[in-house]
This record gives C-alpha cells, structure tokens and sequence, in this order.
C-alpha cells in the first residue's frame, strides 16, 4: 500500500530531479560536442540541438525509485522486482545512447530490443506476473516480445517534435497510473507516478523552442519501462477483449504514428527503418499548424485515448461499446493522417 504523501513524495522528488539535472546534462553536451544534427531527412529542427536528456531522465527515475526502495521493509524483494524492470530498460537506454553519438544501424537496435523481449517474456512467465494471460506460456511470450519490441520503437519513432513525445508519455503514464492504483498494483502505480513526473520535469527544457532532446537514450529506455508496465497491468474487468484493448489504447497514439509512418513508407517503397517527414507532427505542420500547437494535439489525442483506457477499466457497463467506438476512432485518425500528403 502506498499513501498519497509518499505519491507526492515521490512525484515532487522525481519531478525536480529531472527539472534540475536536465539543464546540467544540457551543458555537458554542449561541452562534449554531443548534438542533435539537423542533418537527416526526418529532422524537423534546423539548428543544432544538444542531447543527454535522456540521461536526466534515467537518472531522475532510476534515482528516485532505488531511493524509495531502500527505505521499505521488504527491500531486497522489492528490489529484485524493481530491477526486473528497470535492468532490460536501462540496457536499451545505453544502447540508445550509444546510437545517438554514433547512429547505430538498425541490427543491433532491433536485437538489442529483442534481447530485452526474451529475458523479459522469460522473467513475467518464470514469475507468473503477466498482467492478462492468455493461458498459454508460449503465447504470453510471444506477444511480450512483440509489444516491447514494437513499443519501443514506437515511442522512439514518436519522439520527432518538441515536447512531443515527453507530453504523450506523461499522459499514457498518468492513465496507466489511475488503472494501476485503482486495481491494487502499488508497483505499477509508483512507477507511472515517477515517469510522470520525469516528462513533466523534462518538458521544462524539452517544450518548444526544446532546448535539449531526450534522444534514442530516453526514448528507448521510457518504451521497454511502459512497455512492461503495460504486459504487467491487470485492469481486472470481466472481458479479456477489454482487458486486451486497455494497454492498446494506453499507447493508441504512439501506435497510430508508428502505423502511418511503416504504411507510408511501405506503399512508397521505401524502408521503414528509413526516416522521413512521415509522422503526424510533420503531417499535422504540413496542414498550417505551429510545432506547439502539433504537441498539443498529440497531447490531447494521447490523453483522449488514455481517458478511456482508465474508463473501460473502472466502468462496470458499457465498455464493450466503448472499445468499439474508440477503434472506429482510431481509424478515422488512421485513415485521416494516411490520406494527407506523405512528404
């Protein structure tokens, strides 16, 4: 059980941490030459923009938690739990920013991610924590390695705008926060709480005109932690439909992203690990909108979405017809962004 002065606690502490050493690691990369360069076709910025923030955040979280963690009675249980979680996370955040100072191809990123899936998929089943089984091991694995690898990159692909991706991510954490909390899951929960309030630190220095770039190294890092937050949450409602659709709509808009991006590039014959001015902020720019009013609009889709994650699974009725209704939503959306001009 965790009350709400130790939620304020942790959320107040992660919050200024992050706020705090993300113009510190600012500094350090404008030290050590480490940039952003507006030298790829998928780049929105035109001038340099340095990186690390990545760093701050993964210190901000990393931090905060194992600090929380050593002034609890059952530590060395909750330890291994955290650590669990937050290993395969903080692997792919090196790997991440390893990829940001010297942009690895795409191999060892899709098998570094993969790595991450297996030992995952093996630790939830090993430890019977999957949030919604299936009732079948070899299914639960497969479909854990194929969200957090799929989730990974999509939050990373989705992290090509200003305060983008850091506002999307604290409003999928804040509803993955409320489900968790209200089903028991006290982990989940105070993990959410944290990365929450690492995006709302961050976006002090990432909001348009961004000062510093969260990078592979955050990105990376923030979509193995929701992803297995995601495979982990149990929304305790009656339908395994509904149970199914809860994590989905959590990350309905970094999904919807990834999907027109890989679709785009797919009918144009082009990679999909190949970027591009494909993504809904550049579609969304290409309509007349400034870069804040994009993430602001990402925002607001992502908390649209999360809103009725958190109301199918607190809601006794109507939720069926809920679920569907979102779909039909979603691919309006879809099928909106698809038909706007691609380049």
């Amino acid at each position: 059980m965790i009350t709400s002065t130790q939620y304020l606690i942790l959320f107040t502490s992660t919050f200024v941490l992050v706020g705090t050493l993300s113009p510190l690691m600012r500094r350090i990369a404008l030290k050590t030459n480490f940039f952003d360069q507006p030298n790829a076709a998928h780049k929105s910025h035109h001038e340099a923009i340095p990186y690390l923030g990545g760093v701050a955040i993964i210190l901000g979280i990393l931090g905060i938690t194992y600090g929380a963690l050593f002034t609890q009675d059952n530590m060395r249980e909750n330890l291994w739990t955290a650590t669990s979680l937050f290993g395969p996370a903080l692997i792919l955040g090196i790997v991440g920013l390893i990829d940001d100072r010297k942009a690895l191809p795409p191999l060892p990123r899709f098998v570094a991610q993969s790595a991450a899936g297996v030992f995952t998929a093996f630790l939830i089943i090993a430890t019977d924590t999957v949030g919604n089984p299936s009732g079948n091991s070899l299914l639960d694995a497969l479909i854990t390695i194929v969200w957090i690898v799929g989730i990974c990159n999509s939050i990373n692909f989705f992290d090509n705008l200003d305060g983008g991706a850091a506002g999307a991510v604290a409003a999928i954490s804040f509803g993955l926060f409320l489900i968790a909390h209200n089903n028991g899951q006290f982990l989940i929960s105070a993990s959410a709480t944290t990365i929450f309030a690492a995006m709302l630190g961050f976006l002090i220095w990432n909001k348009s005109p961004a000062k510093i770039y969260m990078g592979d190294a955050g990105a990376l890092f923030l979509g193995t932690i929701i992803a297995v937050l995601t495979i982990r949450l149990n929304p305790d409602v009656s339908s395994k439909t509904i149970s199914f659709a809860v994590p989905l709509l959590l990350l309905a808009v970094p999904i919807l992203d990834t999907s027109v991006a890989v679709i785009s590039r797919i009918r144009r014959g082009r990679s999909i690990f190949q970027g591009g001015h494909d993504h809904l902020s550049h579609r969304l720019m290409r309509k007349g909108f400034s870069k804040r009013q994009s993430a602001f609009a990402l925002w607001s889709l992502a908390a649209t979405f999360a809103g009725i994650a958190v109301t199918i699974a607190t809601r006794e009725s109507s939720t069926s017809f809920l679920v569907m209704l979102s779909g039909v939503f979603w691919l309006g959306l879809f099928a909106t962004f698809l038909q706007s001009p691609d380049e």
